[in-house]
């Protein structure tokens, strides 16, 4: 059995996925790199099969549904769940490693950080970062590093289009321990390249507002993907 199995949901990432599985290479020997694919109309599926990674389909572009599917392939005794637009530095594995070996009872977010260099950035990853450190509620794609058997006694993502990561969360931080790593994990910037960032982090904010107060999350679906 791998030591730890990389979950990874796609649809239509071939721009972006060989950059992070290459990132990912130098964990082949203990890791199984599982893509869970919704349909991609360019090379994605060929893209992971050309890097030897297990592909599993899943019928609807739905990102809680197709992390689910992946967990439950998977065979590793920890998941990583990532982003495919994620890059990661060449020293990511040793310190997982180094914390899979000592504590197996918390679970993990990476420290944000966007592949971008302008200044506006900066200042975003010092408010994300801050944001998830105070109030452990981390997003998606900061990633998460958490052992198996708490995945699964806490039912694990739900099958909904949006606010996943969130869901997840906010179900098991108060049951185990959730912390920051100190290792970096780079997004892309094309979610905030087309649009105001302080527009972009309001109109977030509305939206897991709106969740919180119990609006139904394929309302928010509609309006999110219409805008």
């Amino acid at each position: 059995m791998p030591k730890i199995s990389i979950i990874i949901p796609t649809h239509n990432e071939s721009q972006h996925l060989p950059l992070l599985l290459s990132d990912l290479s130098i964990s082949y020997e203990e890791a199984e790199i599982i893509i869970v694919d919704c349909n991609s109309e360019d090379k994605t599926v060929e893209i992971g099969k050309l890097y030897g990674s297990k592909i599993h389909k899943s019928k609807k572009k739905n990102r809680g549904l197709q992390l689910n599917i992946g967990a439950k392939k998977a065979t590793g005794k920890w998941f990583i769940f990532l982003h495919a637009d994620s890059r990661l530095n060449q020293d990511w594995l040793e310190k997982v490693k180094s914390v899979m070996r000592y504590d197996e009872n918390s679970v993990y977010f990476f420290k944000f950080k966007i592949n971008n260099k302008k200044i506006v950035y900066r200042f975003l990853e010092i408010v994300v970062n801050l944001r998830s450190y105070i109030f452990k509620d981390p997003y998606g794609d900061q990633g998460l590093l958490i052992h198996r058997e708490i995945y699964f006694k806490n039912k694990g993502y739900r099958k909904i289009p949006l606010m996943e990561d969130l869901d997840f969360i906010r179900r098991l931080k108060n049951k185990k321990s959730l912390k920051r790593l100190t290792i970096p994990i780079y997004t892309s910037s094309r979610k905030w390249e087309k649009t105001n960032i302080i527009f972009q982090a309001f109109k977030n904010w509305s939206y897991r507002k709106r969740w919180l107060r119990g609006e139904s999350i394929k309302s928010l679906h509609n309006d999110y993907y219409k805008n």
